[in-house]
């Protein structure tokens, strides 16, 4: 490893850790297969707001092997960089595999002992713990409740007996533990697919954006809305939806005051004046779920959009980036002014889920 070059540590979905190395460009130091994680180098700068396939960039500043149970703290301490000399956050973090779930008592155990000893040093904000603040806020609400400016001090255990120290920009990554937003699932929701658009709120929309963008009785149209998750999410917020789809809704979406069910094909629905909202998450080819959604934005009948490119088994990256240019290209010819991000969120599969937004003149 050329230690003149920045080094990366990156959280993804096990499985996708070659997709990883392809989106950034970098040179590949550790990708094994289903680990959840892989370690780069090479590039300056990565953007974390550009990677689909990262649900978390840290810059990696070291290693510790050999960890003894009678004492981790030690060797840990003098393998963190003495600069910044002092960090908002504490973050222990492990692989989301079966593996990795094994650790989370043994981090949750050990984080308080290590917490109380950067704190003596004077290394470690007095921020609220990191459990703690997880559980009570959204991803963008606890980047604002840290010191903005310091970075988050990451030790990612891959097992018991070794870590990787690094740190975070808190402009330049997630603020979640293990780079994965959690949300809850409301019992009334009529499938799973409810927590993905949840999840999507919370990770392209901060607290601001979601009280502007996402007002009650704001007008929303579901694609492909059955069973009717996604449109239960919508209406839960306050949304209007049109649920559009030839199959049934399911529970309460069926008969929810702010729910029209309109059975009729995702592909040829067009609304009788613009909508707030657009959604979509058919099982469809990404080119032609771009095309759709790119129609709905250049014809203006929509401001926001959430929808998921549905990924082959093969050539992930090269098909969703193929599908993504297809939507910039047609937009920039037609001076729309937009914003798009993607992102393969936790409770994605094999799917990138992409919010694209029209910016005002």
């Amino acid at each position: 490893m050329d230690n003149t070059l920045p080094s990366w540590l990156i959280y993804c979905r096990p499985g996708f850790e070659n997709d990883c190395v392809e989106e950034t460009q970098a040179k590949p130091i550790e990708t094994d297969k289903d680990s959840g994680y892989v370690v780069l180098q090479g590039k300056p700068r990565l953007a974390y707001s550009q990677l689909a396939f990262a649900r978390q960039l840290l810059r990696l500043h070291g290693e510790v092997n050999d960890l003894q149970e009678r004492d981790r703290i030690t060797p840990l301490l003098a393998a963190i960089p003495a600069m910044p000399a002092k960090f908002s956050a504490l973050y222990l973090e492990v692989p989301d595999t079966n593996d990795g779930k094994t650790l989370s008592g043994f981090t949750r155990r050990f984080q308080p002992l290590l917490e109380e000893v950067l704190r003596e040093q004077g290394r470690l904000d007095d921020a609220p713990p990191v459990g703690a603040a997880l559980a009570a806020n959204s991803l963008r609400q606890q980047a604002g409740s840290y010191t903005e400016n310091l970075p988050r001090l990451h030790i990612f255990f891959p097992n018991q007996s070794r870590a990787l120290i690094c740190t975070s920009d808190p402009h330049n990554s997630s603020a979640a533990l293990n780079g994965i937003q959690r949300v809850s699932m409301n019992g009334d929701a009529p499938s799973r697919s409810y927590l993905k658009l949840a999840e999507a709120f919370e990770v392209f929309l901060d607290a601001k954006e979601q009280a502007q963008f996402l007002k009650p009785n704001m007008t929303a149209v579901d694609l492909g809305a059955a069973p009717g998750g996604w449109t239960w999410q919508l209406a839960q917020r306050g949304l209007k939806v049109f649920a559009v789809d030839n199959g049934p809704l399911k529970g309460a979406a069926a008969t929810h005051p702010n729910i029209k069910h309109l059975r009729q094909d995702g592909f040829k629905f067009r609304p009788q004046r613009p909508v707030d909202w657009l959604v979509c998450d058919m099982v469809e080819q990404p080119q032609r779920v771009a095309e759709l959604m790119t129609e709905w934005f250049v014809g203006g009948l929509t401001m926001h959009a959430i929808f998921n490119l549905k990924l082959p088994m093969k050539k992930h990256v090269a098909a969703m980036q193929e599908a993504l240019n297809r939507i910039r290209t047609a937009l920039n010819n037609k001076g729309v002014r937009y914003t798009l991000q993607a992102k393969q969120l936790y409770h994605d599969r094999e799917e990138v889920t992409v919010y694209l937004t029209r910016v005002k003149k």
